[in-house]
Formats: C-alpha cells, structure tokens, sequence
C-alpha cells in the first residue's frame, strides 16, 4: 500500500505533517483571536522565547542538566531492573519472595515518592536521580521478567544438554532471547524517565526544564511553559530515536517488517 512511502526520506517526511498542520492551525486561531494569547501564546512568540533563551544561555543550562538527569537516571533504572528482572526470572525462589513487593510498589504513583526521597536525601540532586530511576525500573523489570518466563523450555533444554548451567545458561541462552521484551521495556524506561523528571524538577530545583516550566507558571509566562513542552517532546523524541537505532543493533539477528511492507 502506497510505495511511496517506502522511501525512508518520504517516510520522515511524512512524520513532519501533522504537526506542521497543527502549528498553522495554532497559528491561525492565535492570529484570529480565537485563542486568549495569555492562555496560549503564539508560536511566533514562542519562537522569541527559544531566542532569548538561547542567547541568554539559559536554554543550554536548563536543557543540559536535565539531559544528565534523565540519562543517569536511566542507567541506573536499568541496571536495578537487569539485576532483579534476572534473579527472579530465573530463580523462583528470588521470584516468590521479591516479586509481590515490586508489583506493589510499581502503583505507588511518582508524586506520593517526592516527600519521602526529601526526607531521606534532601533536595538535592541525589533524590532526583533516585525518583528517575524508580520510574525506569518498573517498566524494564517487568518486560524483563515477562521475557524470562516466556522462554521457550526447549531451547533452556538444549543448554542442558550442551552443558551450560547457572550464569552461563543466563547469558547465552536467558538473555539473548529476551532481548525483544528488554528493548521494549528500555524504551518504555526512557519515556517515565522523561515523564519523572518533571517530577523530580519541582523538588527545590533551580534549573532544569521542569524548573523553567513551573518558574513559568508562577511567573505568569505562558510562552516560557509551551516552549518547555515543545523541548520536552523534541528530546524524548530524539532519545526515543536513539532507543529504537539501539534496539535495532542489539536485534540485528531479528528480521523486521512493517505492516503492509513487502518483504
């Protein structure tokens, strides 16, 4: 269906329409007067906003900080989720014992964490990459775990046979075929880490682009809060970008298709 679209120039093309419409759109009902600009400014305004930003420094201090946030956050996120995705994936006794407490605290919702992670590590930024981390463990872990136990019996059989057992059956036979369900749960991970980081921003910081969107609010600057969106989706976009290029080196055994593609 439509073999234009197999062209991967047209196909990121094609993924600039809608918002390209819905910025004329915006644009129009600004200009119209349809839409209180104290409510929601123009993109000409925003745009003027990123300028001042930009030339005043502040916009690459705010973007960098949060940028480390997020990523440091990630790791660790990962690497707790790796560590008991795999203990209790392929040890039920570990299963039993840890898994009922994580699914418990995975509905604790991000906010209820922030009066507890002050108490216990201040402001500072400690807290914060602690409360991005618990957002990117729970969806790693989870994927991670429904991997595990997804893992056709047959092929643990075969390094059985062949000999392998304990953490050498994990690494070439556990790991391997839940890296579907690992790459899945990352890139799940790195968009909480995003959606955590707002969260984390409100808690006594001074720069970050959560900061700049609530320093907004309370300031009465709407175009200040709509640019912090915009940076908001445009780096989740390209991290997420990134999420998936990495995915696909770690799958490269995999082959791929997309609905309607010809093969």
């Amino acid at each position: 269906m439509l073999r234009w679209i197999d062209n991967r120039a047209v196909r990121a093309g094609v993924g600039f329409l809608v918002p390209l419409l819905l910025l004329l759109a915006w644009q129009y009902a600004t200009a119209a007067g349809r839409i209180a600009p104290n409510q929601l400014p123009p993109p000409s305004r925003v745009l003027d906003t990123f300028k001042d930003l930009a030339v005043s420094g502040e916009l690459y201090e705010h973007a960098r900080i949060t940028i480390y946030r997020v990523f440091t956050g990630f790791v660790l996120g990962v690497a707790a989720a790796l560590v008991l995705g795999v203990l209790n994936g392929c040890f039920p006794l570990f299963r039993h014992l840890l898994d009922p407490l994580l699914q418990a605290l995975r509905n604790i919702p991000s906010m209820a964490w922030v009066p507890l992670f002050i108490l216990w590590m201040g402001i500072y930024e400690t807290s914060k990459i602690t409360l991005i981390a618990v957002g990117v463990f729970f969806p790693v872990y989870l994927n991670l775990l429904t991997g595990i136990l997804s893992v056709d019996r047959k092929l643990i059989e075969v390094g059985w046979v062949y000999g392998y057992k304990g953490f050498r059956l994990i690494w070439h036979f556990f790991l391997p075929a839940t890296l579907p369900s690992l790459v899945v749960g990352m890139r799940g991970g790195l968009s909480l880490g995003w959606m955590f980081v707002v969260a984390s921003e409100i808690m006594g910081a001074s720069k970050g682009l959560g900061f700049l969107m609530t320093d907004g609010q309370t300031t009465g600057r709407p175009a200040i809060i709509v640019a912090s969106l915009v940076l908001f989706a445009v780096f989740g976009k390209l991290t997420d970008v990134g999420m998936v290029w990495l995915g696909k080196r770690m799958l490269y055994w995999q082959p791929a298709s997309e609905p309607g593609s010809k093969a």
